[in-house]
């Protein structure tokens, strides 16, 4: 059993976590795209309102990403596992 839990500590380590740290990085990018078609084309409505989605969209984003980890680390805790730090 000890070797399955190193394996899952290093799959959690070397993949998911920066898998999870990729989405976050690529929903802020989509919410300064959003901020920067909003302000740069503010004259021309369509514009405007792609901005608006994307500004949208990369929230939405960010809140699922962030709050799919205090999830996981909530459950973690509650049942006495230890989070994965590294």
């Amino acid at each position: 059993m000890p070797a399955l839990n190193n394996f899952l500590d290093k799959v959690v380590v070397q993949i998911v976590n920066p898998i999870i740290l990729l989405l976050a990085a690529l929903a802020f990018v989509v919410f300064l795209w959003g901020v920067f078609e909003f302000i740069a084309h503010a004259g021309d409505e369509a514009k405007r309102s792609e901005g608006k989605q994307a500004i949208l969209w990369g929230l939405v984003g960010l809140v699922i990403i962030f709050g799919a980890y205090g999830i996981i680390n909530l459950a973690l805790s509650t049942f006495g596992v230890t989070p994965i730090t590294r």
